[in-house]
């Protein structure tokens, strides 16, 4: 199982805000916060290489509370160290 460090999970997040612009112009449907945890929710897919089974899946349309908790739900066993991911998700989705 891939693990990820607070340092490149930090990274991630930068990267995806520092980009807002072109991501929410590219994927117009959503609030800008659901925009900006959709695309770290992929990232973090990628990232961490999780099958399809390991993949979050949604009942109806997801808001950014679902994307949230589906991120946490993500990390919570591929932390190489115990992190506040929360305080990483308040930083990119504050505008």
């Amino acid at each position: 199982m891939t693990k990820i460090s607070e340092q490149e999970f930090a990274r991630i997040c930068r990267d995806v805000k520092r980009d807002h612009k072109t991501i929410c112009k590219h994927n117009p449907i959503g609030t800008h916060e659901e925009i900006l945890l959709w695309m770290l929710l992929g990232c973090l897919v990628s990232y961490l290489s999780l099958s399809e089974i390991e993949t979050p899946c949604f009942n109806g349309k997801p808001d950014a509370e679902t994307y949230r908790n589906a991120i946490l739900f993500v990390l919570k066993d591929r932390k190489i160290a115990s992190f506040d991911a929360e305080d990483h998700l308040n930083e990119l989705t504050k505008k």
